[in-house]
């Protein structure tokens, strides 16, 4: 381990200072403190107002709140709506119409949907000249989040009007970005692939005529060859994945950062940070982890005995990583189902035929129903507990045969147009800085001089 990297002693025994400066956690009911922004019940405290998209969980009947199966609306569109409307056309540029709608608040025209594929093809085109061989080959991260972090900062330094907050010129970087976070993430992987894991090095040009899913299985592919159905299932998942609500971690690091005046690569950055944690964009790498370690772990599949007794003992915290989580199950917002994960499921049954995966998809199908069964009993939850799209996410990328350092990546190929929305709305519409209150709970204390202290 070299220098930089490694912990001192020094610093190890100073760590505990640190871990000892813990917050007593019933002043947070004491002082009635909303922890992550949630009231007791789990339900986001309101911050703010949007029109891009909304989340309904609940609904109100004979006057009372109740759970109910989870809708998801893109600008007031029911996203079960939009995903119907693509597959059904067997287009795969979803994806772009998706984005169109978020950015302008409307659908567009056919004629409206090729000219904005041109802008978007325009900027993969736009690259600055060696900035692949200069910044994203230079230092190549293990994690390639980090990777295409540090090359939408240093994009800064080529933007000519790079602090221009004006809403056609933040319009303007958001495009480039969208283009081009497909390009960052696989020069990215390719850069990883080639000098820390010893494989092979091979960059393939987006092409003009391929949309955002096309492009990215073909740079990713030493082959650049993809099947009609990979395609549609990787635009199918690009939709999902591009917005969520301004209230998801990302988006709201998104509006926070933005409310500042500062600059665009900035924001984005902040939101890669955000997306990055295994809290939020980095959870499906924890579902693939899991179930690597079930089928290690559970002889017979097809054992529902077995099954069961092994998620128990992941639930008590007896198995796996011994966090006592089922990961990919259970969401902040909904409770009965994730309408994301159940359009996904469909479409997931479709591709493992394909893929001759047909005994992983039950496998999956019967710990989501078994799982689901034992955390509501175990924890006592009664509003229901559903499979989130992270579940089935991971299973997808595996089936498509993306490296699992992709996956968090892909994540962010999509929401970075939900982000950019955001962004723009964020920037029509507040003026104030967002600066929320946190009580001081410290007691205060007298300076001790230098000689006088123990």
């Amino acid at each position: 381990m070299n220098k930089f990297s490694r912990l001192t002693p020094e610093i190890q025994e100073l760590s505990l200072m640190c871990e000892a400066c813990k917050i007593d956690t019933e002043l947070y009911t004491k002082y009635n403190v909303n922890r992550g922004l949630r009231d007791l019940n789990g339900r986001g405290v309101l911050t703010g107002l949007t029109e891009i998209s909304e989340i309904v969980s609940k609904k109100i009947v004979d006057g009372e709140e109740v759970s109910c199966d989870g809708e998801l609306y893109y600008r007031g569109i029911d996203v079960h709506d939009i995903t119907d409307g693509v597959l059904s056309a067997g287009r795969h540029n979803g994806f772009e119409e998706v984005t169109y709608l978020l950015l302008f608040g409307k659908l567009p025209s056919e004629s409206e949907l090729k000219d904005f594929m041109k802008i978007l093809a325009g900027y993969r085109s736009s690259l600055p000249k060696n900035f692949v061989r200069d910044v994203i080959m230079k230092a190549p991260s293990d994690d390639i989040m980090n990777n295409i972090q540090r090359a939408v900062l240093t994009l800064f330094s080529y933007d000519d009007n790079s602090n221009d907050i004006s809403i056609a010129n933040v319009l303007r970087q958001s495009l480039e970005l969208i283009a081009m976070f497909p390009m960052l993430a696989a020069y990215s992987y390719s850069a990883k692939s080639y000098y820390n894991d010893n494989g092979s090095l091979f960059i393939h040009r987006p092409q003009a005529n391929l949309s955002t899913a096309e492009n990215i299985l073909y740079m990713l592919r030493p082959d650049s060859k993809y099947s009609d159905l990979e395609a549609q299932i990787l635009d199918l998942a690009l939709i999902l994945h591009a917005e969520h609500g301004g209230g998801n971690n990302s988006t709201f690091t998104t509006h926070v950062v933005t409310s500042s005046g500062t600059d665009t690569y900035a924001a984005i950055a902040a939101a890669l940070s955000s997306l990055k944690g295994p809290k939020h964009g980095g959870a499906n790498i924890k579902v693939m982890q899991m179930f690597a370690d079930i089928k290690k772990n559970v002889k017979n599949w097809g054992d529902e005995e077995e099954l069961t007794d092994y998620l128990e003992k992941i639930l008590h915290k007896e198995a796996f990583d011994k966090a006592g989580v089922v990961y990919g199950m259970g969401h902040a917002v909904y409770s009965i189902s994730d309408p994301r994960a159940r359009i996904f499921k469909s479409y997931v049954e479709k591709l493992s035929v394909e893929k001759h995966k047909t005994k992983e998809f039950k496998l999956y199908s019967d710990i989501e129903r078994i799982a689901a069964e034992l955390i509501m009993k175990e924890r006592r939850i009664y509003k229901g507990v559903s499979a989130n799209i992270d579940f089935y996410s991971g299973f997808v990328y595996s089936m498509l045969n993306l490296p699992l350092e992709f996956y968090t990546p892909l994540f962010a190929i999509a929401r970075i147009s939900g982000w950019s929305a955001h962004r723009i709305e964020e920037l029509n519409n507040a003026g104030k800085i967002i600066r929320p209150a946190y009580k001081a709970v410290q007691p205060r204390e007298k300076y001790v001089p230098m000689d006088k202290r123990k």
